[in-house]
């Protein structure tokens, strides 16, 4: 899985896709990143922070998998922008964050299918 192609082709599914980015176990961004044009809502640190945060609450998902069914995706709306998490591996969490007047479901469901292929 080519993850920088992935993140471009995210990118590409609708210009009010802001941000998509892979990060690791520790939260750091590796791949992808900021739509040309926009600026990030948060600092470095506070991105890392806030993605450390979601691969917490996917460890959190996955502890009870044998009784839900294994995450596929997870979404939070902010006043300023949505957010998407999709788990791709055991080291790797997909982030895509969209302005909140984005059609979630679409750009969800075209980037399942992307990462499915």
């Amino acid at each position: 899985m080519d993850f920088d192609q992935i993140c471009k082709s995210i990118l590409d599914i609708d210009p009010k896709v802001r941000f998509a980015g892979i990060c690791d176990e520790t939260g750091e961004t590796k791949y992808g990143g900021m739509r040309e044009g926009k600026t990030s809502l948060l600092s470095p640190q506070e991105s890392q922070k806030s993605n450390l945060q979601a691969v917490g609450r996917w460890g959190l998902r996955k502890s009870l998998t044998s009784k839900t069914g294994k995450g596929i995706y997870a979404m939070t709306e902010y006043e300023k922008l949505k957010r998407i998490t999709i788990p791709l591996d055991d080291d790797h969490l997909l982030v895509v964050t969209t302005e909140v007047d984005a059609d979630h479901g679409n750009i969800i469901s075209n980037t399942l299918r992307l990462i499915n292929q």
